[in-house]
């Protein structure tokens, strides 16, 4: 039995700002997971590699306008610089 992937828990080392900046991140984040785990079927950050995040970046948020695109850009740093954390 595998337990589900805790976004909350995984960002909650890099995570910053005001209370509605983390809620969006943490949302987006979410979104971000769901989207390649249903592409791809990796369900952990640990699984993906710069096609995934690049594949999200230019199809699924296509539709979006520029500043979402950028915060979604922003959250994806934020899972970045958490990995990194992770490797070290």
């Amino acid at each position: 039995m595998s337990k589900k992937f805790d976004m909350e828990l995984f960002l909650a080392g890099v995570l910053t700002g005001s209370h509605a900046t983390r809620q969006r991140h943490l949302r987006q984040a979410k979104i971000i997971q769901t989207e390649i785990a249903d592409r791809w079927l990796l369900k952990t950050p640990w699984a993906w590699q710069r096609k995934h995040v690049t594949w999200f970046l230019e199809h699924q948020t296509a539709k979006h306008s520029e500043a979402t695109r950028y915060y979604y850009l922003l959250t994806l740093r934020l899972l970045a610089r958490r990995l990194e954390k992770i490797g070290r």
